[in-house]
């Protein structure tokens, strides 16, 4: 008797099976002859995307809350760092009108006319550049017509590149600071040294691939670190003191070991001089 209902089980049980495979292939034949799913599947897909859209939607709404709360945080953090801004350059404003009084003040007491800190600038452009004299000197397009004078210092990108030698009514010849022929003025220029010691000295040399400028023949026992900026020095009368011509790249010596030599690198590349800075000191 068990054993009998024992196989009615297994018939049952394979009677189901049969029945879910023929559903499930039946369905499957019904959807890929339908463009749409049967009544009843898209009954249950809308019900689950409903249930979707009211799970997501407060959370979207979080999110975008939170995401204008963190930008409205960060606007008054920029607000804030702006109004500090302003009022930094409204103090500088007020300290360099100060410190300019007191300038005139003190040139006055001096009997000083005028310094290198009285000068106004006039732009002008490289005409021309003799390939024979490219480290040389170079031709820019102002002459005595705009107020330019011989020896006046030349600057581009930030720091000088030579002096004006000759001028003519509509154009000028400048003489660059890597001129190092027997000819040229040599542009003496000083460096302060670590233990607080002025290194002066001239330019001796240029070094047109590495674009480095040469200060030879320092005797001087004072170190000098790399970076050290590097000004004129006013020796000599012809460029004005305090000019800025670059930084220490690096420190040798030398052929026989004795001096120093200190290696430049100049503010602008003498390769790349297209617009230059005249520099005219005010009466």
């Amino acid at each position: 008797m068990q054993k009998f209902f024992s196989n009615r089980r297994l018939v049952i049980l394979v009677v189901i099976l049969v029945v879910c495979f023929s559903l499930m292939a039946g369905s499957v034949a019904l959807r890929n002859r339908r463009s749409t799913p049967p009544l009843i599947q898209q009954f249950g897909d809308d019900i689950v995307g409903i249930a979707g859209s009211v799970v997501t939607y407060p959370a979207n709404i979080i999110q975008g809350g939170l995401s204008n709360v963190n930008e409205l945080m960060n606007t008054y953090s920029e607000n804030k760092e702006l109004k500090q801004q302003v009022t930094e350059l409204a103090q500088v404003k007020v300290r360099d009108q100060t410190l300019a009084k007191e300038n005139k003040q003190l040139k006055a007491e001096l009997k000083v006319k005028s310094s290198l800190t009285d000068y106004s600038t006039i732009a002008a452009s490289v005409l021309s550049r003799d390939p024979s004299s490219w480290q040389a000197q170079l031709v820019i397009n102002k002459g005595s017509s705009a107020g330019i004078k011989k020896n006046m210092p030349v600057l581009s990108g930030g720091g000088l590149v030579g002096r004006v030698s000759q001028v003519n009514k509509t154009n000028s010849i400048v003489e660059l600071l890597s001129d190092t022929s027997e000819s040229s003025n040599r542009f003496a220029i000083t460096i302060q040294g670590t233990n607080g010691k002025t290194v002066n000295g001239i330019i001796t040399g240029y070094n047109s691939s590495t674009n480095q400028l040469i200060m030879g023949q320092v005797t001087s026992k004072a170190k000098i670190k790399k970076g050290t900026s590097v000004t004129t020095s006013g020796l000599g009368g012809i460029t004005p003191k305090g000019l800025y011509v670059g930084k220490v790249a690096k420190i040798g010596t030398d052929d026989y070991g004795l001096a120093q030599k200190v290696y430049i690198t100049p503010a602008t590349n003498f390769n790349e001089i297209n617009i230059v800075t005249v520099a005219k000191l005010d009466d």
